[in-house]
């Protein structure tokens, strides 16, 4: 069997190499214009578009398990520039249906013939995906939802984890360093999503852990699992019938109130990040179904997240911070979370954050737009280096995803009223008032007790200085190398001038004597070379800033 798949993972690698070669020569084009010399080539946008729809056929061509990656890399805007995270947005998790006898033969292996485990069994199936399909049938006289393994997937899905290690030297030589940190962790990271998401055990488990949660709440329905019908392959659930989410039409003739069904979609999904740490992570329409009197119906929740209480808090901070337009509690919450590096210039990302609520704002003061400070986010994101955890990420792709739902629902929906709504009623803004409050306390004492400290220590530092005897520690941060780039101009300098100047003396005693001439001139041509190319390299001192007014509302209106 190891043979078998490391067999299928050489031809795999090979295949992948020739789908993605064009990108592969576009991107070392980009540093070297003419692949092997000449000067790096600026991408434009419009390019940067282009690829990111080749990168998607590619996807597509490839399979389930790149499908996959690219629906996860669509979370990632650390890694990817905001034009492929728009692009491969639109990826579906749809595949043709794997033939009937297949599905049967896993069916089997599972729970014993169908005829037997199941009344009846409708072979078509009413869905399919990358990792599974399902199917209708009847249990004990009741309606059930039979989701499926995709036969021959598991070894498919191993082989290409290790295609996608072999890969990642190659990756990391477009990349720069943070971006190659947080694309390691991400291979490592999908390797342990995509097992866990063909895990039906535990889709069950976190289908019935969100069950729980939602035990008291009468405005949605979670399809129960049938334990004795379900294995690791094969998941049969409760069957819940619906109207899509999205279909306005049919919703307005059931007579439900689409403004409610948004509030009540949201403070779910508030309630799963924010209180419960465990949520529903795909929530697209085709997810989301509506009962005739009004709940919602969750489907598939073989993609999931977990949050752990630090970033729990963090995220409430966030919603805070955003519904008093408060940039600096913005940035210091995106810092605590990791998701900006400590180091950031906060007037940069003061003026993004500015921006992004100014353009949410509107004509309405008190609306917002939420998804788009995401995306204003996710742009700068990408060109500051920095990691993203990857639940953090879900929860971006998550609150983004549920946004344009609610959007879809009501054109006015106040994203922002209704989480300020909820914090207040779970008593999460008072937390934040009062631990406002203990911080102020705790500043004043801390004052005080320095209007104490600070007299003598000062007047020690005056007598000192007075004694000439006051000594300054400075620490450079040189973060791109400037200071090595000057120290090796003045070793070329140095080195120019002592050369230059022996090859004139050998020149001035012997001028016949080419050969000593020769030995002397050549060693300082060199280094005149190494000291032109010092000055012509555009790295390192002479930096383009990345953000200015200017280009970001220019990104605004593209």
């Amino acid at each position: 069997m190891v043979t078998l798949v490391n067999f299928r993972a050489y031809w795999r690698f090979l295949v992948v190499v020739y789908q993605f070669f064009p990108l592969i020569v576009a991107y070392t084009r980009d540093k070297r214009k003419y692949l092997f010399f000449g000067r790096g080539r600026t991408v434009s946008s419009e390019m940067r578009v282009e690829r990111a729809e080749v990168l998607l056929e590619s996807l597509l061509t490839l399979g389930p398990t790149f499908i996959k990656l690219g629906q996860l890399l669509s979370t990632r805007p650390d890694i990817l520039p905001p034009e492929y995270i728009d692009v491969l947005g639109s990826l579906q998790d749809d595949v043709p249906p794997a033939p009937w006898d297949e599905s049967e033969a896993v069916i089997e292996e599972e729970l014993g013939p169908v005829d037997e485990a199941f009344d009846s069994f409708d072979t078509d199936p009413i869905s399919g995906a990358s990792l599974g399909q399902v199917y209708v049938a009847e249990y004990e006289g009741e309606k059930v939802a039979v989701k499926v393994r995709r036969p021959g997937i598991e070894a498919l899905v191993e082989a290409d984890l290790r295609v996608i290690r072999w890969s990642l030297p190659i990756l990391m030589r477009f990349i720069g360093q943070g971006r190659a940190f947080s694309l390691e962790n991400l291979a490592d990271e999908f390797a342990k999503t995509i097992r866990e998401e063909m895990d039906y055990d535990e889709e069950a488990k976190t289908l019935r852990q969100i069950q729980e949660n939602f035990a008291d709440d009468d405005t949605l329905v979670i399809p129960e699992p049938i334990e004795e019908r379900s294995d690791d392959r094969v998941l049969t659930m409760e069957y819940l019938p619906g109207t899509k989410i999205n279909n306005v039409a049919a919703l307005d003739e059931l007579g439900i109130d689409r403004t409610e069904l948004a509030t009540n979609l949201q403070r779910t999904y508030l309630q799963m990040i924010v209180q419960d740490g465990v949520f529903h992570a795909d929530p697209h329409p085709g997810n989301l179904s509506v009962t005739d009197d009004g709940k919602i119906i969750f489907y598939d929740f073989g993609m999931h997240g977990e949050v752990d209480p630090f970033i729990q808090e963090k995220i409430v901070e966030f919603y805070i911070a955003v519904a008093n337009q408060d940039v600096d509690g913005i940035l210091d919450t995106l810092i605590e979370m990791g998701t900006l590096s400590p180091n950031v210039d906060r007037q940069v990302m003061g003026d993004v954050m500015e921006l992004a609520i100014a353009d949410a704002r509107g004509d309405d003061i008190e609306q917002y737009r939420v998804n788009q400070i995401l995306e204003q986010v996710e742009s700068t994101i990408y060109e500051f280096p920095l990691r993203l955890p990857r639940n953090l990420a879900l929860v971006l792709r998550v609150a983004g995803v549920v946004e344009g739902v609610c959007v879809t629902l009501d054109p006015d929906f106040d994203f922002i009223a209704v989480a300020t709504d909820y914090l207040t009623e779970q008593g999460y803004r008072e937390e934040s008032i009062e631990k406002v409050a203990k911080g102020v306390g705790q500043q004043a004492q801390k004052t005080a007790q320095s209007l104490f400290r600070v007299p003598p220590k000062l007047e020690r530092v005056l007598d000192r200085a007075d004694r000439d005897n006051l000594t300054v520690n400075v620490r450079l941060e040189d973060n791109k190398g400037v200071l090595d780039k000057l120290a090796k101009r003045l070793i070329y300098g140095i080195f120019l001038s002592f050369g230059f100047v022996s090859t004139v003396i050998v020149y001035a005693l012997d001028p016949q004597n080419l050969l000593a001439v020769g030995a002397a001139g050549v060693p300082t041509a060199f280094v005149t070379i190494l000291l032109w190319r010092s000055f012509r390299s555009r790295k390192g001192i002479r930096a383009t800033p990345q953000f200015t007014r200017q280009n970001l509302r220019q990104r605004r209106e593209e």
